[in-house]
């Protein structure tokens, strides 16, 4: 098994072994120079970008400079995607996210771990575990999701959470480890719906784009 194909399993691998994978990782380093550097504010070049980068990107998405990750070609996100600042997202295995999610500044998606045993991390050897984050899920700023983890759809995780163990649908969760603190309620639903209808209803206030 070829080491790409290890990485991507889940296995053991090691990244300066291989040509492909150090090819695909210069081919990251270049691109997010160029994205994470136009003098100008021009959506649609930083737009090409993130489509040539990400394994796959819906419509409607925005990513704010600056952005790193390791590969982008394990990125696989769907329409309306929001990453703000300074997002860092260590692909070495999948990266899955679903429609309309929204991630805040300086949040940390980290697919890559490394053996227990010294003796074995300190041969560069190094395993990575999928992470997925489902539909209409807000991840809050400076939250870390960790190598496995799903968070399940229309679930807030709250900003500067640590999250190791998976996060089931329709709830806010946040700490360190991250925990659930309460489910998402018809109540929460009348509330804001009710707030959106008080901007519709402004003849001052713009419209939605």
């Amino acid at each position: 098994m070829i080491p790409k194909e290890r990485m991507l399993s889940g296995r053991l691998y090691h990244m300066t072994a291989d040509e492909e994978l150090t090819k695909d990782y210069i081919r990251c380093k270049r691109l997010l120079t160029a994205f994470n550097h136009m003098t100008e504010y021009d959506t649609e070049k930083q737009d090409a970008i993130i489509r040539e980068l990400f394994g796959k990107i819906g419509k409607g998405f925005h990513v704010e400079p600056p952005f790193r990750c390791d590969y982008g070609k394990q990125i696989l996100a769907g329409d309306h995607l929001y990453i703000n600042c300074d997002c860092i997202i260590i692909d070495v295995c999948p990266v899955t996210i679903g429609n309309h999610v929204l991630i805040g500044p300086r949040v940390g998606i980290y697919t890559a771990a490394h053996p227990v045993d010294a003796s074995v991390r300190n041969t560069g050897l190094e395993y990575g575990r999928p992470i997925t984050i489902g539909d209409n899920v807000w991840i809050g700023g400076g939250a870390t999701l960790n190598p496995g983890v799903t968070i399940g759809e229309n679930s807030i995780i709250g900003s500067g959470s640590i999250v190791t163990k998976d996060i089931p649908p329709n709830v806010i969760a946040a700490g360190n480890p991250c925990r659930v603190l309460r489910p998402v309620t018809e109540e929460d639903a009348i509330y804001w719906k009710g707030k959106e209808l008080d901007y519709l209803q402004d003849k001052d206030a713009p419209p939605i784009p």
